[in-house]
């Protein structure tokens, strides 16, 4: 395990280099992500004797609202209130891995299964994934509409991180208080960045203990690792039978 109080460059190198063997024997990208998630929720520790820093770790990646099965287009259309273009980027959960059992299942979330980006104001009125685009050092533009020659262009980009150190009363961060304050998260954290056909991949975490600027930078190197293993994956996104158990109770 790696201590996120100490991170250190050694801990990143460990990291990168499990985060690329996560594709070996896997069928899906779904199937990949979920062994990221669940990889950095195990392994990343609050340091001797604490409980796991983090809370909740997700990963999202923006898909074609025509291209989703039917539950997740059901899901997007019941969010924006309308039909949305065959070509609406969605920012679709693929893996999630928390402190609760509802937390553990993409299907069972209750407001991010897929998240229809309809157009530039649209994301501008969601804080949290305006933020995180313009972090990752992104157009908005550019995750709705990819463009041949630039998303080439992306994917040889290196990204920055998406990092609020304080989330308590940020305003890019929601559920303050049903999520944030209930469950104790201090810092969120985020890396990611784009494939070769112009979708955005995003690792999101919520920690219970604060992350500085200086760690947090240390993630950086970790999004190359992640695309790496999701790149084989690019035309098999979701598993066949997604594992989706009936639990009681509502997600965040």
């Amino acid at each position: 395990m790696h201590d996120l109080a100490q991170f250190s460059m050694a801990d990143m190198a460990a990291c990168s280099s499990a985060l690329r063997q996560m594709g070996k024997g896997a069928q899906s990208m779904e199937e990949v992500s979920g062994r990221i998630v669940e990889y950095l929720y195990g392994e990343l520790s609050g340091g001797k004797d604490r409980e796991k820093p983090f809370a909740l770790v997700r990963l999202f990646k923006t898909h074609s609202y025509g291209e989703l099965a039917e539950d997740l287009r059901s899901f997007a259309q019941r969010l924006l209130g309308r039909e949305p273009a065959s070509n609406t980027k969605c920012l679709t959960l693929l893996a999630t891995a928390g402190i609760k059992p509802e937390w553990r299942s993409r299907a069972l979330s209750v407001g991010h299964q897929a998240i229809p980006l309809a157009s530039v104001e649209g994301v501008a009125r969601i804080p949290m994934i305006a933020n995180l685009v313009q972090q990752f050092g992104l157009e908005v533009s550019q995750i709705l509409h990819p463009e041949p020659g630039v998303v080439a262009d992306l994917s040889k980009q290196s990204f920055n991180v998406f990092h609020v150190e304080e989330a308590v009363g940020n305003p890019n961060i929601p559920a303050q208080d049903e999520f944030i304050v209930a469950e104790g998260i201090r810092s969120c954290l985020g890396f990611g960045g784009t494939l070769p056909h112009g979708d955005l991949f995003a690792v999101i975490m919520f920690s219970r203990m604060p992350i500085s600027s200086n760690t947090a930078s240390l993630f950086r190197s970790l999004s190359l690792s992640v695309r790496i293993a999701l790149l084989p994956f690019e035309l098999r996104v979701f598993a066949a039978h997604p594992n989706a158990p009936a639990l009681p109770g509502r997600e965040e």
